[in-house]
């Protein structure tokens, strides 16, 4: 099966809004991030199982909010209690999970191709954010992760940088397409390049 991107339609390549007689670096770039391993990882209520001593890819679980356990190549976002959302380049990752986690305790869902993901970079992605999302953003630290809503649409945040800050954005891929007319819109007035 080929992967069709959640975007694929509407993403093109160039400078938008307010980019005249700026500096490369002044203006927001915005990116659609594809051929990702998304994994959702639930441990069921009733379960005993302790999951602090499983290793994925060298990181362990915890169960704190906004917490974000990442490496080089994989990102695991604390997504609520007992519930974790996976991020990684690397695709046969899915396969040691299916093995780490039995399914007594553990739901382990693939949900690489129900995501749209759009990636954020420079000084004014936050401000982007605030035009849509009720969460306090001026509290969200460098590697912390929440789930939130931007203009009706959930979606969860990815902090990856703060300097300049770097966000990623999941959504729904059946909302990819207004929830990433709703970012670009929003990015207008500072000026924006697509990648």
């Amino acid at each position: 099966m080929t992967l069709i991107s959640a975007l694929s339609n509407i993403h093109a390549k160039g400078q938008f809004g307010d980019c005249e007689g700026k500096n490369e670096n002044d203006t927001l770039k915005i990116s659609e991030i594809k051929n990702l391993l998304i994994v959702q990882i639930v441990q069921y209520k009733n379960s005993l199982v302790s999951f602090e001593g499983i290793d994925i890819d060298g990181l362990k679980l915890k169960n704190e909010p906004l917490t974000v356990m990442f490496n080089e190549t994989t990102r695991i976002m604390w997504n609520g209690p007992k519930n974790w959302f996976l991020v990684s380049t690397k695709k046969d990752l899915i396969n040691n999970l299916v093995d780490k986690f039995k399914d007594t305790d553990f739901a382990v869902t693939d949900l690489s191709h129900s995501r749209a993901i759009i990636e954020i970079e420079g000084n004014d992605t936050l401000e982007v954010l605030k035009k849509g999302c009720p969460y306090n953003l001026d509290t969200l630290g460098k590697n912390n992760s929440i789930n939130s809503t931007y203009n009706g649409i959930a979606f969860t945040v990815d902090k990856l940088d703060d300097n300049p800050d770097k966000v990623r954005l999941f959504a729904l891929r059946s909302f990819g397409e207004s929830f990433y007319h709703s970012i670009t819109d929003a990015s207008l007035e500072f000026g924006f390049e697509t990648l």
